[in-house]
């Protein structure tokens, strides 16, 4: 239907007769000539219509926004002082000589070049939305990073295989999505939360090195970087030990961000361990471009009479950190009330300060606390004229959340960024959380193997490490594997210190556990949010913003209006009620 794409042409297609198809961007009506926009794939170009080609003007005085048109024309030069150097083709314009219109448009319920369009109605549009030009590099860029990716693992001997979707429930840290079979009553399949058991079935089968770019679904509380049905790279491999499997994976980001972004990051990626992770960032997934570290106050506080400090200074529990911020004495009261309104959503009761000026310290807190520990926690911190240090105390699960996040909260408010990619290695997680009734849950993955023998691991559980290891980029977690666990008994081990006996075992894993007896390999593996990674690539705020059809934060879809109502017949097949 079409000679060329409307985003190709240019002065060296001087004179020649063209075939354009595409969406009417914008109609302009200037001195008895129509100018109109005409975009497709690639790009716009200008179309001229004279009324002297009387028919054709007269059709092109009806045509509105979004109209779908086909063009027959001539490319011209622009008058110089047209010429428009933000578009490739603002030097030439295509005079039309005949216009057919494929298609009207009604008026769209938003312009596509507004940037104050509501998400709500960007996703009940999303096929108007997707014609957005951000909308339209972000989709290419995600296709341009799955074809890397492809590539990639076929260049290093990784076997693309796919696993079933419809499968059984297993514990994976979040709910399942539950599909009721017909043909076995009262029964239920659940879809993946990862390919996770299929994965280690596959090493089980000798296939060594296997990948998936696979959609997985979690049925879970939604943010700005989650989704119900997400996307992920997934990869297994036998063989290879952890340095091995993160060093080829390393080499996989590396070359994807050189051909994506033309970036080079750096050769060797930094590594931190979980422990020292948790203590100077108070996450897990530190932002590394960001120089503030927190600061342990616990020796210093022990004995102050202040019982906000001393109190969690002295718990098995309790921990009082500092923060830090150069160029933080700057920030107003009210700024302060307003960091103190956000550490309260991780449960801190307050955040208490002290602003060092050029006449000394200032703080609300200082007369509790006394000169000497004053002076003791500027020394500790490395404060100066200038600067600001944030308290936590309470709990480490409270100070390392609500610390950790304002960190890089004010590093977003005050720019305090020192590069533009940090990638890092975070790798000894613990095997498992404790509760508070003192039942364990596992960190990753009950599959995830232990760097300490079966005994050491029951005697000692709160305190044994895994084999396992997260890529964080930019303070986002990208990827996540481990060494999986390869026998049977440590298998059972560790399912028995998750609380599940034998019989349960059995019963959800059996098919895991007696494929462990037949001569299982040593293997792991890692799974990157392909969503998340993209996202990060296009500096996007929501993974919504590079999926084409994406749910909302309460998982609904609102293109679609799904989920919706079953009929009564299809329910009373499937022998269910809604109550």
């Amino acid at each position: 239907m079409r000679t060329h794409f409307c985003g190709e042409l240019n002065k060296s297609f001087l004179e020649k007769e063209v075939v354009l198809c595409g969406w009417v961007n914008r109609r302009r009506d200037h001195g008895g000539v129509i100018f109109l926009d005409l975009r497709d794939k690639i790009g716009l170009a200008q179309i001229v219509i004279n009324p002297e080609t009387k028919e054709t003007f007269k059709l092109a005085e009806s045509i509105r926004n979004e109209f779908v048109l086909k063009v027959k024309g001539k490319v011209i030069a622009r008058d110089s002082e047209m010429i428009n150097q933000k578009i490739s083709t603002g030097e030439i314009e295509v005079l039309a000589h005949e216009i057919e219109i494929l298609n009207t448009s009604k008026p769209i319920p938003f312009q596509l070049d507004s940037a104050d369009t509501s998400e709500e109605v960007r996703l009940k549009y999303r096929y108007l939305d997707l014609r957005r030009d951000e909308m339209q590099k972000r989709l290419r860029l995600r296709s341009k990073v799955t074809k890397y990716i492809r590539d990639f693992m076929d260049k290093n001997d990784f076997i693309d295989i796919e696993t079933p979707f419809l499968t059984k429930a297993t514990p994976e840290g979040a709910r399942d999505y539950l599909v009721p079979s017909r043909t076995h009553e009262g029964s239920f399949f659940a879809l993946p939360q990862s390919p996770q058991l299929f994965k280690q079935l596959l090493m089980m089968s000798g296939f060594e090195r296997y990948y998936q770019i696979v959609k997985c679904f979690r049925d879970e509380d939604l943010r700005a970087d989650r989704q119900p049905e997400f996307t992920q790279l997934d990869v297994e491999t036998s063989f290879m030990n952890e340095s091995e499997i993160t060093s080829l994976m390393e080499e996989m980001i590396k070359g994807l961000f050189q051909e994506i972004l033309n970036v080079s990051l750096p050769n060797k990626f930094s590594s931190i361990c979980y422990h020292e992770a948790m203590k100077l960032y108070g996450v897990d997934r530190p932002d590394l471009r960001i120089p503030m570290q927190m600061v342990d106050m616990n020796e210093i506080m022990k004995d102050v009479e202040f019982k906000v400090f001393s109190g969690p200074a002295n718990s098995d529990k309790g921990r009082v950190a500092a923060l830090k911020v150069p160029g933080g004495a700057s920030i107003s009261r009210k700024q302060i009330d307003d960091y103190t309104k956000y550490v309260s959503i991780y449960g801190a009761k307050g955040l208490a300060y002290i602003k060092i000026n050029e006449d000394g310290p200032s703080s609300p807190i200082i007369k509790f606390l006394g000169d000497e520990v004053t002076q003791k926690i500027i020394k500790e911190t490395k404060a100066s004229n200038g600067d600001i240090i944030f308290f936590g105390a309470d709990t480490s699960k409270i100070v390392n959340e609500s610390l950790g996040n304002l960190r890089e909260k004010l590093a977003r408010d005050l720019n305090l960024f020192e590069s533009e990619w940090a990638p890092v290695w975070v790798f000894d997680f613990p095997m498992f959380d404790v509760e508070d009734d003192g039942s364990l849950n596992a960190i990753h993955h009950p599959f995830t193997a232990p760097s300490v023998d079966s005994q050491t691991l029951l005697n000692e559980p709160e305190k044994s490490l895994s084999r396992a290891y997260d890529l964080v980029i930019n303070g986002s977690e990208v990827g996540g594997g481990s060494i999986r666990i390869h026998q049977s008994d440590m298998q059972k081990t560790v399912l028995k210190l998750l609380g599940i006996e034998d019989d349960e075992a059995k019963d959800k894993f059996g098919f895991l556990l007696d494929a462990l007896d037949y001569g299982c390999p040593p293997h792991g593996g890692i799974a990157f949010g392909l969503d998340r990674l993209v996202m990060i690539l296009c500096e996007a705020d929501s993974i919504r913003e590079v999926i084409a059809f994406p749910k909302t934060q309460t998982a609904a879809c609102l293109l679609t209006d799904a989920p919706a109502n079953i009929p009564k017949a299809q329910l009373r097949e499937l022998k269910l009620k809604t109550i």
